[in-house]
This record gives structure tokens, sequence and C-alpha cells, in this order.
């Protein structure tokens, strides 16, 4: 998964806000309004992270719209209050990666696995909370000794502070995003009627220039496409990772992929996965996920090393002295339920030994620790990355065995997923002198209405498109089920020459690695996360952000003022109003209505079905 990065200051006062002891924190109403949004969001995570790997935060998202719903109907939160909307609707925000929807799970369905969704409601209860208690007894020495920046933590905090300086802004940001919404909403119903207004078929007009050269680069994936959701995502993702993307476009499918079917080691169609070029584009593509991945854990060791050193040990009754504390029997006590809970599960619903899952949890707590870390210096949390090297340990110690190998590593991601947000949402609170034990609350509330939320919508998606599809690439997926299937089956099994293009990636990818350390060309550095997904998606989804960022630059470029106040917005709404309307798609595929004529099908049908008619 990759998160916008977001460049601050550093701060001269670790607080920036000094709140009343009477300042309404946890409220009912701040707690529902942060769960629905987050709950929004999250549903939309499942739509575009099924498309591209990836996810956005809920964190602003909740802020800025609990803030002004509730300004406009005269009953302002308070800023505290903004505060645990934003904890609790990240928490359901992130719900789509914890449970494992948007990686482990679809790549063990594209494997022939199948599992009911109480099955999966059950599952991601389980193994939801563990990083929320596994970052509880980090929090004093990352957020209190370290003082780690959190990047996105405390630009959540300036956000709301800023708002509460400038109400009308918040509000026009606000107005922004529901408009962008709306907008693309209808586009996408219109689509699902007239699906060429999404994919303009340029390359059929015979009158166009080059049509014949148009014909050829469209079977190859570089076609028009109009989808509002990563066109969003364009504005935010930032200029290094859509030229990456670019780059892995250009030189994966305008490149490799046709060398593969010309060399015949891909001979087969273009789009299948079997014996075609897209299929043997999946591994190198992989391979520099992975390498990467990997790589820039292995040169963040000192960070590892660092995540380990403990504070000096407060007294019990100077501990417990300090307002809002999360008490110890809370973690400690919610660690041996969660492990309990999740040991049981994982047994009934995919087989796996109970000792296999209790490694796999203490492997999510170390590696949780390194998520935390990272997540504190550089914003980003390597939970692909983090996936892999569970998934390596778990081909040593139960080899052959697909299910337990992802699932074991869906464990660890979790834990990484939740420990990450859950210690962002405490940097927030500690900037704004917040109390822990309340936003502690807020985030377990967050998780449980993000489960009831996610698993449905996973289910309507899935229902409605194949994963794996041109709908439902599922980049991150393929690239676990590509993982497991090696150290299951081993290199034997691979297409021609891709166990060199693995070979070749994989050092590319821990170059990539290398030169991110190095801070004067970090930037400049391109992403091999990125290009390992351009080779995986459809070229044409990666040519719509790069569409995004041009857009973006050129309102930049005119109207700077205007494109840093609500570039957020915007983008936010491109993105929620697509994935929201994607539900109502799925839906109406899942019951056969493609045209408008079909409505009235439906409709006669259902009248007949009550006996009115």
């Amino acid at each position: 998964m990759a998160d916008v990065e977001i460049e601050i200051e550093e701060q001269e006062s670790e607080q920036l806000y000094f709140p009343e002891p009477s300042e309404r924190q946890l409220t009912a109403r701040a707690v529902i309004v942060g769960c629905l949004v987050g709950s929004i969001v999250s549903c939309t995570n499942i739509y575009i992270g099924l498309k591209i790997g990836w996810a956005f935060g809920a964190s602003i998202i909740s802020a800025v719209l609990g803030f002004s719903i509730f300004s406009l109907l005269n009953r302002k939160l308070s800023v505290l209050e903004t505060n645990i909307a934003q904890t609790s609707g990240s928490a359901a925000g992130y719900m789509s990666s914890a449970a494992g929807l948007l990686a482990p799970i679809p790549a063990l369905a594209m494997l022939g696995y199948e599992y009911s969704w109480y099955a999966l409601m059950m599952w991601s209860v389980s193994v939801a909370f563990l990083g929320v208690f596994f970052a509880v007894p980090l929090r004093r020495q990352v957020i209190d000794v370290d003082k780690l920046r959190f990047p996105s933590g405390t630009a959540t905090a300036e956000t709301i502070l800023a708002m509460y300086g400038d109400a009308s802004e918040a509000l026009a940001k606000a107005r922004v995003l529901v408009i962008a919404g709306l907008c693309a909403g209808l586009f996408t119903l219109a689509k699902h009627f007239v699906p060429e207004i999404e994919h303009p078929p340029i390359h059929e007009w015979k009158w166009v220039p080059g049509a014949a050269f148009l014909t050829i680069a469209a079977a190859w994936g570089f076609k028009v496409y109009l989808g509002p959701s990563l066109l969003g995502a364009g504005f935010l993702i930032g200029p290094r990772v859509v030229l990456s993307l670019v780059g892995g476009v250009i030189l994966g499918w305008g490149i490799l992929g046709p060398f593969s079917q010309k060399m015949g080691w891909a001979p087969g169609p273009i789009t299948a996965y079997e014996n075609g070029p897209r299929g043997w584009l999946l591994w190198p593509g992989v391979a520099l996920m992975v390498s990467e991945g990997l790589g820039a854990l292995a040169f963040s060791w000192k960070t590892f090393v660092n995540a380990f050193k403990m504070p000096v040990i407060k007294s019990l009754d100077e501990e417990q002295a300090i307002s809002g504390h999360i008490p110890n029997s809370w973690w400690i006590g919610g660690l041996i339920v969660g492990s309990i809970l999740a040991i049981i599960i994982t047994a009934f619903v995919f087989e796996i030994p109970w000792y296999l899952t209790l490694i796999s949890i203490a492997i999510s707590f170390i590696l949780a620790i390194v998520a935390v870390r990272s997540v504190g210096e550089t914003d980003i949390n390597p939970i692909g990355g983090i996936g892999k090297v569970t998934q390596l340990v778990f081909g040593g110690i139960a080899p052959g065995s697909i299910e337990t190998n992802l699932m074991s590593a869906a464990i660890t991601a979790a834990g990484a997923s939740q420990a990450g947000d859950m210690m962002t949402d405490l940097k927030t609170g500690k900037l704004l002198g917040a109390a822990p034990r309340k936003q502690f609350i807020a985030q377990l509330c967050g998780i449980c209405v993000g489960i009831l939320f996610a698993v449905p919508v996973y289910f309507v998606f899935t229902n409605a498109y194949e994963l794996g599809s041109e709908e439902l690439p599922a980049p991150a997926a393929m690239a676990w089920k590509a993982m497991a299937e090696v150290l299951n089956e081993g290199f034997g099994a691979l297409p021609p020459m891709a166990e060199e293009s693995i070979l070749i990636a994989g050092i590319i990818g821990l170059v990539i690695a290398g030169l991110r350390q190095i801070k004067s060309i970090a930037n400049f550095v391109p992403s091999g996360l990125a290009m390992g997904i351009a080779f995986i998606v459809p070229a044409y989804y990666s040519l719509v952000m790069f569409y995004g960022l041009v857009i973006w630059l050129i309102w930049k470029a005119i109207a700077p003022s205007a494109a840093q106040k609500y570039n957020f917005a915007l983008a936010s709404g491109l993105i929620a109003g697509e994935g929201l309307m994607g539900i109502v798609n799925a839906g109406l595929t899942i019951v056969g209505i493609h045209a408008l004529g079909d409505i009235q099908l439906r409709i006669r049908e259902l009248l007949q079905y009550l006996g009115l008619q």
C-alpha cells in the first residue's frame, strides 16, 4: 500500500493547542460522524484498492466533514471532538486494508479458496484489534521520548486548528468535496449504461489520424480512460510516483510485453495470465514491488534497532496520574483476548494450527514496531514488504500450504496497518492535548463499524466483477498470490525467462531502495512499488493518473492558492464519488441491469412477484 506523502515543517513546540479542562472530547456525535465518514472511505478504498492496490487515509476528510456538518447545523464540534471524529474515521477507513480485503483475501479467492461473509467477518474481528494493542506500549517511546514527526498526524492536527481559525474555508473545502463527489458519482452511474463515456473508443474512429497505430496501442492498454477516482488519485500521490507509473507502463506494456510475445516467452493473448504477456509481466512487476519493500526494511535497520530501545520506566503511581493514560490492563488484556480469538478463528476458518498463528502474532508485534517507526519517520507504512517477510518465514516453517502462508502474513499486515494508524492518531492527539484513553476508545469504535461496512462491500464488488479482470486487476493481491505460489511450487512453474526477469527486477528494486536512502536525490528516485504496479494493472489506469497530475500542475500554475486549498478536497470527492457509485453499479450488475430498458423489466418482474401487476 501507498499513502499520500505530506511535507511539513518541524514544530518548535510539541503541543499546538492547549484545551480547557472542561472541553468536550469523547462524545457520541463525534464518534458517529467519524465512523460513518470513515466507513464510506473504507468502501471507496475497496474499490480503488482492488484497482490499483493502494488505500487512502480518512483522517483529514473525517475531520473536515465532521466539522462542516455540525457547523452547518450550528452545533459546532470542539477541537477535541473533531480529533475524536478523525480518530474513529481513520480506524474505520483503514479496515479495508487491515482486514486483508485488498491483498491476502482476494489472493486466496484467485487461487480458488472461497469463504462466506460471516467467516470473513469473524476473521476481520480476530485481527483488527491486534495492531491497536501493539501500538499502546510504544506510544511513550515514539511520541513522548523520540518525538517522531508522523507527518500525516501532524498535518491532520494543523488542518483541524486551521478550520477553527477560518471556518468559512473549511465549509468551502467541504462544498468542493461534495460537488466533486456528486459529479463523479453521476459520471460513474452514466458510464454503467454508456461505457463509451469512460472509455472513448478513439482508436476505432477511422477519421482520427494514425488510427491504425492507435488500434495496436489500444490492444496493449494504451487507450483513453476517464475514471474519476484514479484521476483524483493523480492529484494526491505526487509527481515522483505518477511519473514512476508512466515509466513502468512504457517499460512494461510498451517494451517488455511486446518483446516477450515476439520471443515466444508469452505467445498467448495479450491479457491472458496463463500464457500471455500479462501473465509474464506479473513476475518482474512483483519482483520490483517485493524487492524494494524488503530493501527499504533492510536499509532501515537503524529504525529497527531504535524501535527496541525502551524508555525510562516511570512508577505505576506516576503513570496512572497522567491525564487520560491508557491503563496497562486495557491493552494487555485486549492483546490476550485478541490473540486467543485470532487463534480460534484462524483454526476454524482457515485450518491453521494454533502454534503457527501464535508465531505469526509474535512476528506481527516485532514488525508492527518497525511499521510504527517507519510511519513516524517517513509517513510510509511498508505493509506490503512486511507481509512478504512473513510469507518468506512461513515458506520455511510451513512449506506447501498456500492458505497458511497468505493468512499468517495477513495477520502481520493487519497488525502493521492498525498500529501505524493508531500511532498517527495519537500523534495528532498529542499535538492537540487530547487524552489517549479517549482516542483509544474511539479507535475501537471505528474498527467495529468499519468491519460492518467493508466486508459486505467487498462481496458486492467481487460478486459483480471477476478478480484479476480489467474492472478489478487487484495488483496487491497478485503480488501476494505470486509470492505464495513461488514458495509453494518453486520456480519451475514460471513461464520462460521469468526467473531471469525476476532476478533483474529484484536487483533494480534493491538499487532503488538504496538510492532512496540518499536524501539529496531521494525525491528524484523512481518508486519501484509504482513501477511494479504499472506492470500488473492495465496501462490506461496508470495513464489516467498522469492526466490527473497534468491537470493539477496546470491548476497549480494558474491558481496556486486555490490549488493548495482545495486539492485534497477535490481529489477526495472524485475518489469517494466513484467509489460509492461503484457499489451501486456493482449491485446493478448483479441483478442484471445493464441498460435503461432493463430497469423497466426488473420493476415489472418485482411487481409481478409482489402480485401488484
